[in-house]
């Protein structure tokens, strides 16, 4: 089953007086359950293209669909829903309000849909990912590992059926950033996710089902699991 699928996607920012293409003419199909990692060089596309994917911005032309809905020309009352319940998304700058606690950063978008068991969830995950004793701490108190444990929490607390992760290993050592990739397998694989995933590691993307690489905005490679 197809659970994201993008037609014809472009996409231009204005700079300087001119208009720059950023993406041009991108479609794809994502199954359910599948591990997507999205490559290329810096200026390719990649986060523009999961920015967009994710109703975080919108395309300049083009159709975007979760799970067989149309997103493309939702307005803000409208997609608000659709990202706190069917999208999670992983940041590499990791984007916690510096304002809340860990737990509370976990907390929140289940709170925003009213969800009652919001505290017993959060709890549940900040202990799977061995945090229980940093569940206190602020942001600022934490190190760059914990801070993307405590964002892949946040993300998954509504059980989305769409994980976003945009360069989630980008800003850790490497084995803080194995431990983050082996997270985010794992949360996939037990809630039947599809993981959508953008990074410059060769490591990652060995590991894919399907790698999708972009060059100067457009599509030219999709392949296969690495191995």
């Amino acid at each position: 089953m197809i659970i994201l699928e993008a037609q014809h996607l472009s996409h231009s920012y204005r700079i300087g007086g001119r208009d720059i293409r950023i993406l041009d003419d991108v479609s794809l199909a994502v199954e359910a359950g599948e591990f997507l990692v999205i490559q290329g060089a810096s200026g390719s596309g990649k986060s523009t293209l999961l920015s967009l994917l994710s109703g975080l911005d919108k395309p300049g032309s083009g159709r975007i669909r979760i799970d067989g809905r149309d997103i493309t020309d939702l307005g803000e009352d409208d997609l608000a829903p659709i990202r706190n319940t069917a999208i999670g998304f992983v940041f590499q700058a990791y984007h916690l309000v510096p304002a809340l606690t860990a737990i509370e950063n976990v907390m929140f978008p289940a709170e925003l849909r009213g969800d009652p068991a919001a505290a017993e969830k959060a709890a549940a995950l900040v202990n799977r990912v061995g945090l229980a004793d940093r569940r206190d701490n602020f942001p600022h108190q934490l190190s760059g590992g914990e801070k993307q444990r405590i964002a892949i929490c946040r993300a998954l607390i509504n059980a989305p059926a769409v994980i976003f992760a945009d360069e989630p290993t980008g800003n850790l050592d490497s084995a803080s950033g194995q431990a983050i990739l082996t997270l985010l397998r794992e949360f996939q694989r037990e809630r039947g996710a599809t993981l959508v995933l953008v990074t410059h590691n060769p490591e990652i993307a060995a590991t894919a089902d399907r790698v999708l690489k972009l060059v100067d905005g457009r599509l030219r490679h999709e392949l296969p699991h690495a191995a």
